[in-house]
């Protein structure tokens, strides 16, 4: 309604953020550190190895994964009383919520800290523990698995599955829209890794259909492809 406030504040925005792609720049005076590379455990291990000689000592360090253990990915610092996880949403200035993981070593100042941060973004802030995918991707990835092997079996289709969740659940999206939205091959990773640390969970063992729709390279919507076929624009 105002474009002209608008594009003052996203310029006022901008004004206040610095680029770098040297590390050390990066860190040398900050409080608070959140990575948010590839969803790769050697990846972060490598990086946060770097960072913990060179950040100054009081800094927190915060990692947004997804599905990765903060845990093992802390393991590699010598700041473990300093570390935790801040896992946002997509897309991070629409959705409120945030979720604050701990580790049994992060502190209970680094924990509040994390915590007052989060709120004075304006996010609606949540504790768990280091569980796989924290509170809602534990919940929603088993859920979007359980929907691909109901399809799988020829229980239902996708269109009805994803009706049924919609207006019997109250969900905004079913669950076939959602996989695709994500992309199919970020669902597989998230169950493979999942599977891989935790091999008699049901809930987290392979599908074939979705790992052929991902081999097949039927991603969702950013290849045009998945469970359903969307014109690519």
């Amino acid at each position: 309604e105002q474009p002209e406030k608008a594009e003052m504040f996203v310029q006022e925005t901008l004004d206040r953020l610095k680029t770098t792609l040297e590390l050390e720049a990066s860190v040398k005076e900050a409080d608070l550190v959140v990575e948010a590379i590839v969803e790769n455990i050697e990846a972060k291990h490598k990086l946060f190895s770097s960072l913990d000689t060179i950040a100054p000592e009081h800094t927190i360090f915060a990692s947004n994964t997804s599905s990765l253990s903060i845990g093992e990915i802390a393991s590699v610092t010598k700041r473990k009383d300093r570390f935790g996880g801040l896992h946002f949403f997509n897309p991070v200035p629409v959705m409120k919520l945030l979720e604050v993981i701990r580790i049994l070593e992060t502190s209970d100042e680094t924990y509040k800290k994390m915590m007052d941060w989060g709120q004075a973004l304006g996010k609606t802030t949540i504790t768990c523990k280091d569980t796989p995918g924290f509170v809602v991707n534990r919940l929603l990835v088993p859920n979007l698995a359980e929907a691909v092997r109901m399809l799988e079996r020829g229980d239902a289709t996708a269109r009805d599955i994803d009706t049924a969740m919609k207006l019997g659940a109250g969900h905004p999206m079913g669950p076939f829209e959602l996989a695709d939205y994500v992309g199919n091959d970020t669902t597989k990773f998230i169950l493979d890794g999942w599977h891989k640390r935790f091999p008699d969970n049901p809930l987290f063992r392979p599908i074939p259909l979705l790992t052929r729709l991902v081999e097949e390279g039927k991603l969702g919507l950013k290849t045009g492809e998945g469970f359903y076929k969307y014109n690519k624009k």
